[in-house]
């Protein structure tokens, strides 16, 4: 198992920048692919970004290409997403989640909240 937290939300301008970190307990942080996910107010929770296990490949929503970067340090225990050029339609909790070995994501942080003002 493995055990989530993330960190590094708050309100910030648009146009700015955050960086959210999603430390995981264990020593098998090398073992999950991770992705962050967000659920912005009355919506439902959608796909961000993922990276696989060894952090060789990414994946991004749309939405986000080009503005958000997700990155990993496995010696760290660690997965970040760096957030840039933000908008307010970016305002949402974002979670971080594992997948074990390709399988569906099925440990999830609490969620950090990211509140971008116009």
């Amino acid at each position: 198992q493995v055990q989530l937290v993330e960190s590094g939300g708050g309100l910030v301008q648009a146009g700015g920048s955050l960086r959210l970190s999603c430390a995981a307990s264990g020593r098998t942080f090398s073992s999950y692919g991770m992705g962050w996910f967000r659920q912005a107010p009355g919506k439902e929770r959608s796909f961000v970004a993922t990276i696989s296990r060894r952090g060789g490949s990414t994946n991004y929503a749309d939405s986000v290409k080009g503005r958000f970067t997700i990155s990993r340090d496995n010696a760290k225990n660690t997965v970040y997403l760096q957030m840039n050029s933000l908008k307010p339609e970016d305002t949402a909790v974002y979670y971080c989640a594992a997948s074990f070995q390709g399988g569906a994501y099925g440990y999830w942080g609490q969620g950090t909240q990211v509140s971008v003002s116009s």
